[in-house]
């Protein structure tokens, strides 16, 4: 059969378009998935507080859209020095992210973890703003329970949980002493783009997809020239979730005094379960809540 320049050139350009429409229902995918890119929660069983010897009481906290909350609120050993507000990454729920912190009672510290909207026993579904919402209706859960002390507050963010405590605490830190930020991205847009320029398949589409996240504005980033809580950031050099660089990035704009610890050789969820690091982030927290 012999074509014509006409029919081929046709079917050149319906080729072209298939391409376009491919790689417009490609980014129409993404933007409509911005938040599968961020979230990951489950409501399995991981650790539970008696496998580290802890008291501990399911808390439900109601946020302002009227979402019900779980959380568990572990109490010091002995007099309490403060309290903390644990707000944990991206993935499954507060039972993976315990042994992070299991710590913090026995060195003199009340301990909430909250699970976000859409994690573990939590209603509703995760998204961005959603879970600042969250992390916002925890503080005001802490500030009013009777056994803790409103103005020895803090709160210890890791990678998402990390972004968000920044975010909030921008709007937001009455009664907070002391932030620990570990392994968290400076931008949403920059941990996305390191993300997809890992696989060949997403790293042509980077700069169509980008445009569906938040801009810089509402980045952690952003949040750090109005912050007024001192802050300690933590970061693994090996972190192959979030890249040294980030953290780099948050300290160098962070406010003046802000220790940074890094953390050689740690890789993501590494760095708080080494005793030095431990060690020197309670010693900051001591120092803050005195």
């Amino acid at each position: 059969m012999v074509r014509t320049a006409a029919e081929s050139g046709m079917r050149k350009v319906a080729g072209v378009q298939g391409v376009r429409i491919l790689l417009l229902a490609c980014v129409v995918m993404l933007s409509g998935c911005v938040e599968r890119m961020f979230f990951y929660p489950d409501s399995a069983r991981y650790a539970q507080p008696q496998q580290f010897g802890l008291q501990h009481e399911d808390v439900f906290i109601t946020t302002a859209d009227g979402l019900r909350l779980h959380g568990w609120w572990l109490p010091a050993r002995g007099t309490a020095l403060g309290s903390v507000l644990h707000l944990h990454g991206n993935a499954a729920n507060i039972g993976n992210h315990l042994p992070l912190v299991a710590w913090l009672p026995a060195s003199g510290f009340n301990l909430l973890m909250l699970d976000y909207r859409g994690f573990g026993r939590s209603e509703g579904r995760p998204t961005l703003e959603g879970v600042v919402e969250d992390a916002a209706a925890a503080l005001r859960y802490l500030r009013a329970r009777p056994d803790v002390d409103p103005e020895r507050l803090i709160v210890l963010g890791h990678s998402l949980g990390g972004a968000t405590a920044l975010r909030l605490l921008a709007r937001d830190s009455i009664g907070v002493r002391l932030a620990v930020i570990e392994a968290a991205f400076a931008s949403y847009r920059g941990i996305a783009r390191d993300a997809a320029l890992q696989s060949v398949v997403l790293a042509p589409l980077v700069p169509l997809a980008l445009p569906a996240l938040p801009d810089s504005t509402h980045d952690p980033l952003a949040a750090l020239p109005t912050l007024r809580v001192p802050l300690v950031i933590v970061h693994g050099t090996a972190d192959e979730v979030i890249p040294f660089s980030h953290g780099e990035q948050l300290a160098a704009a962070a406010p003046a005094g802000t220790e940074f610890i890094r953390v050689d050789g740690a890789r993501h969820m590494q760095s708080l379960l080494r005793a030095d690091v431990q060690r020197r982030v309670v010693e900051a927290m001591v120092t803050a809540v005195r």
